[in-house]
């Protein structure tokens, strides 16, 4: 459903844009640009790592909600920084086809990709002016924060005793906002390291500040119950998320409607549970993304009978309440989750993407 832009245009953009994030850093600096009517360019990076999991959803909408903002925005297939990454066993062939397949993916789920530029990482790498940023940026950066950086990788700080190459993955990043000129860059909040890199690196530099607008990471389907004794908060996420890595945690825009049934039947949703809940967490972030969807809920009328939940917050309340039980939650949420997932998985039934699926299977990496 299109966003409604009243009277007041420019607090409706900031509204529009600001929903369902996570943070902004910082939201007063994106406020003067929309009041200033700058023309803002923004970006969002992904690795072709991998399937399309249901928690990429998340920053997909925030894309689609910037895009209806007037945001030029640009999706950078990052190709190169998958294969440092050592995702789909270094194999670009692959890496490529799985960065196609999520384009489609994006164009499946309602984004407009006429206004919306793709750029593949390897027309940046052809580039000397780009290379010359990368090594301005590690002459800015010390070692130390570079290797704390790490983890918008996924990574530790200490694997990059094992792969030099993994140090030049943050410079690089941050490099490819100062390259494309970008006033916004968008991703989930285990992106927020190489985000405020580039914020520091660009006062030395004398770059335009980005703003970064995070989106909340979906837990995976195991739960997110933490882990004993002290953890990073970094470690504490990697191990939480939903992962193509570790399949059995996510939910794939090309898994079947039995397959996703199963496996949110499965899923962690204890009785009266709210943190950290998978199921509660695809209805927040996924199935109430729109202000006008509703969740209805079958139930024998033994049981109350069905209801309709008009607001996330209303569905949260009742289950908190201890008043709706797991096992209709999860089935409403199938239900609606396949609503959603039906149009993506029908892009993706060809010939081509089958066998690039058997072929990932076989390499996914963490």
């Amino acid at each position: 459903m299109p966003f409604y832009f009243g009277e007041d245009y420019l607090q409706d953009r900031l509204s529009l844009i600001a929903r369902n994030t996570q943070e902004i850093v910082t939201l007063e600096e994106l406020q003067k640009k929309l009041e200033a009517k700058e023309k803002l360019k923004g970006y969002i990076g992904f690795e072709p790592s991998g399937l399309f999991h249901i928690g990429w959803l998340i920053w997909a909408q925030k894309l689609k909600d910037l895009v209806e903002a007037g945001v030029e925005m640009s999706v950078l297939v990052a190709t190169w920084h998958a294969m440092i990454n050592d995702k789909l066993g270094g194999d670009i062939e692959l890496i490529r086809l799985a960065g196609k397949y999520a384009i489609d993916v994006l164009s499946a789920y309602g984004i407009d990709m006429g206004r919306v530029r793709v750029v593949d990482a390897e027309e940046l790498v052809k580039d000397k002016d780009y290379w010359a940023l990368v090594i301005k940026v590690a002459k800015n950066t010390s070692l130390a924060r570079m290797k704390r950086a790490l983890t918008i990788m996924g990574r530790k700080s200490e694997e990059a005793e094992l792969d030099t190459s993994k140090l030049i993955y943050p410079a690089m990043q941050v490099s490819d906002i100062f390259y494309m000129d970008l006033d916004i860059a968008l991703g989930g909040t285990d992106q927020r390291k190489a985000h405020m890199l580039a914020r520091d690196v660009a006062e030395k530099l004398g770059r335009k500040k980005v703003i970064a607008i995070h989106t909340p990471l979906l837990v995976g389907l195991q739960g997110g119950q933490r882990m004993e004794g002290p953890v990073e908060e970094d470690d504490f996420l990697s191990e939480i998320k939903m992962s193509k890595s570790k399949p059995e945690t996510a939910i794939f825009v090309n898994d079947s409607p039995e397959e996703v049934e199963e496996k949110i039947r499965k899923a962690y949703c204890p009785r009266g549970v709210v943190e950290n809940n998978p199921i509660l967490q695809i209805n927040k972030y996924i199935i109430f993304a729109s202000p006008s969807a509703t969740l209805k809920v079958e139930r024998d009328i033994k049981y109350g009978g069905d209801v309709e939940f008009k607001s996330y917050e209303e569905l949260e309340k009742v289950f908190a309440e201890g008043k709706l039980h797991p096992m209709d939650l999860k089935s409403a949420t199938a239900r609606m989750l396949n609503k959603i997932l039906d149009p993506l998985r029908k892009k993706v039934q060809n010939e081509e993407y089958e066998k690039m699926i058997i072929s990932i299977s076989k390499k996914v990496t963490r």
